[in-house]
């Protein structure tokens, strides 16, 4: 199976990053061919909703970092989101990719059929907090046909390394398991 991960969080030894790795290996011990992108190393901005998309030949007539990751997206048998909440919600960093997945709609690509998966952490104890993530992308899943697989949230990590006192490594790693 392909497989294409993006993440959204700055921290290269952040929680999420160790998470994203987790099951980035796990997935790749499997045979799977896995996919990843920093999204918040790349330059991605924002849906223009100029509604040209594939005008240009590319997904995207703004042509950013996100033209590399839309081929990956259309090819994949599999997308997993992986990021941390920031204020109750999507953090930015990723946020550009996720709403620039409609110029593959607009485009008429068939983009259905796809598995994916979330992989999410927050520094709040409260587990609901997590649902700033996980209930748009449920959403999001539910209108482009994709089979949400699984989700894995860990509350009360913040600093780098907290997620070594948990066992969000061990549920993103068992995560590929259902891929």
């Amino acid at each position: 199976m392909k497989i294409t991960v993006i993440t959204g969080s700055p921290r290269k030894n952040g929680n999420t990053f160790a998470m994203a790795d987790a099951f980035v290996k796990a997935a790749e011990a499997k045979g799977h061919e896995v996919v990843r992108f920093d999204a918040a190393m790349m330059h991605i901005g924002g849906c223009h909703a100029c509604m040209t998309c594939y005008q240009t030949g590319k997904a995207c007539s703004f042509d950013d970092d996100f033209n590399l990751i839309a081929p990956h997206l259309l090819d994949s048998d599999a997308v997993v989101y992986a990021m941390p909440v920031y204020w109750y919600s999507i953090p930015a960093q990723i946020k550009g990719v996720i709403d620039r997945v409609f110029s593959l709609v607009v485009g008429g690509k068939e983009i259905a059929g796809k598995k994916c998966g979330i992989i999410t952490c927050c520094e709040e104890h409260d587990a609901t907090v997590m649902e700033g993530v996980t209930m748009p992308l449920k959403r999001s899943c539910d209108l482009l046909k994709w089979d949400l697989v699984g989700t894995v949230c860990i509350p009360g990590v913040l600093n780098e390394g907290d997620i070594a006192h948990t066992d969000g490594c061990a549920q993103a790693a068992a995560l590929a398991e259902k891929f």
